[in-house]
């Protein structure tokens, strides 16, 4: 179980070239997270099988557009694969494959500018590893496919019927180096890229895919039972999308430690 807390700030919003659109509002966000997986005694092709469960909390203001506060969507995974540490090598490695659902149960409004939920199903499976090339010295990966699905009850504002968006491949990436008394330090970022153009009433948009990248330092505090990680992240090579900073807390309870 983990409890993760998630600001930022996005001081710009970029074009499909990469430059900062005028006039533009900046975009404040809180957001806390509950994660709760299990993992059974049960094998299959070699790996424990588990669920888990996510669900989350924000406020987003976008300034002149309204303010939105309340549930967001909810995340589910009937389907974790955790395998044993495995050497490659004198590589120790961790690994794990999870199918995560996100299920369109948040706050939605048709009279508002600002909501909390997509209101459309996604799937968003993920490759996960863990290796340790040397003593007090890691690097983790976390590889994502999301699909989006369509968003049939736009807001009664706008013209369109129904939106999709963009097909998107992402990652997190961290590296750290151990030091005493469970304390790891050291960088961290992620990339998002949309493979496929959004949808607007079937037909696509051109020049409208999102990309983004981020990094910046991080901290890791392991006891038995707690792991404390701190991360900061700053943004850049932003398209069609906000581009700025953020700070992420996050706080695991490890049970039946």
């Amino acid at each position: 179980m983990e409890e993760i807390g998630d600001g930022s700030h996005s001081g710009r919003v970029e074009d499909s070239d990469g430059h900062a659109i005028a006039g533009a509002p900046a975009i404040n966000s809180l957001s806390g997270l509950t994660h709760i997986a299990w993992l059974s005694n049960r094998r299959m092709i070699g790996a424990w099988y588990g669920v888990e469960v996510v669900g989350v909390a924000a406020h987003v203001n976008p300034g002149a557009n309204g303010v939105a506060a309340g549930w967001g969507d909810t995340t589910v995974s009937p389907f974790i694969l955790q395998w044993n540490e495995q050497k490659v090598g004198n590589i120790r490695i961790d690994q794990r494959v999870v199918l995560d659902f996100d299920l369109p149960t948040g706050e939605y409004q048709l009279d508002s500018n600002v909501n909390l939920s997509s209101h459309a199903f996604t799937v968003h499976p993920y490759y996960a590893i863990t290796a340790f090339p040397r003593k007090n010295l890691e690097t983790s990966w976390r590889i994502h496919y999301l699909w989006n699905g369509t968003n049939d009850a736009h807001p009664s504002d706008t013209p369109s019927l129904s939106t999709q968006a963009g097909q998107a491949i992402h990652f997190n990436a961290t590296t750290g180096y151990g030091l005493p008394h469970g304390l790891w330090v050291g960088a961290n970022g992620y990339f998002l890229k949309q493979v496929t153009a959004p949808r607007v009433n079937g037909l696509s948009i051109a020049n409208s895919p999102e990309q983004v990248g981020a990094i910046g330092p991080g901290a890791v505090w392991a006891s038995k039972r707690y792991l404390l990680y701190a991360n900061a992240y700053h943004e850049f090579g932003a398209e069609n999308r906000p581009e700025g900073n953020k700070v992420v807390l996050r706080i695991q309870w490890i049970l039946g430690k």
